[in-house]
């Protein structure tokens, strides 16, 4: 069985004033920066991880750099940040960069989707929760297979990760809205033989004394 410890990046300033991310290298705020240093303090106090692997976008590579520091400071054990396609933040194409406000002016339709039926949301030349959940999973599956039997550390974002959580805990993408992952947020889960049990999610309670939280 492996266990997985799936980890939203930390705050950034798009975060903060709410505009589509996706595959925007948007980097850590100050915030975002204390959010990650917290989350890696947990990390490190509370589990062994054998690996950590990281969505390739900056703000998620620098949140695992800083769980890889305190594993390394509490524990002695050095362990390499290694970027991995799957965990990638959505692809918003035409969306990214504009608030939803902005977006709507222009596709309203595909913006009532997304916040009303997101499982049938169109995202101009982007991505759909379908696809990103299919690729998701895969990366999770390969990952936990990799690492039979040990613990990992994934570092993803706020859309990849909810419907990751949605697929292992077999529920539709239509619930997508139904799930929280705020910035730095912990998900625990173990996974065999391609089933999974859910042991923690959004938790940000090693964040309390982080101020300006998102």
């Amino acid at each position: 069985m492996t266990k997985i410890i799936l980890v939203r990046h930390g705050q950034t300033e798009w975060n903060r004033i709410e505009r589509f991310r996706g595959r925007a290298d948007v980097p850590l705020n100050s915030t975002g920066l204390a959010q990650a240093e917290a989350t890696g303090k947990k990390v490190a106090v509370t589990w062994q991880p054998a690996a950590i692997y990281s969505s390739p976008l900056s703000r998620a590579t620098d949140t695992a750099k800083a769980i890889a520091r305190q594993v390394e400071e509490l524990q002695g054990v050095t362990l390499e940040v290694q970027a991995h396609a799957g965990l990638f933040d959505i692809d918003y194409g035409e969306w990214q960069g504009l608030t939803p406000d902005e977006a709507r002016k222009r596709w309203p339709q595909a913006i009532d989707n997304w916040y009303n039926a997101p499982h049938l949301a169109v995202i101009p030349g982007g991505e759909s929760l379908a696809e990103l959940r299919q690729r998701g999973l895969a990366a999770v599956a390969q990952l936990a297979e990799q690492y039979a039997g040990q613990t990992i550390v994934l570092i993803g974002h706020t859309v990849i990760n909810r419907v990751i959580l949605l697929a292992i805990l077999g529920l539709g993408n239509e619930r997508f809205w139904k799930l929280k992952q705020d910035t730095c947020a912990i998900n625990v889960f173990e996974a065999e033989g391609g089933d999974y049990i859910l042991e923690r999610m959004n938790d940000t309670c090693h964040l309390k004394d982080v101020s300006s939280m998102a």
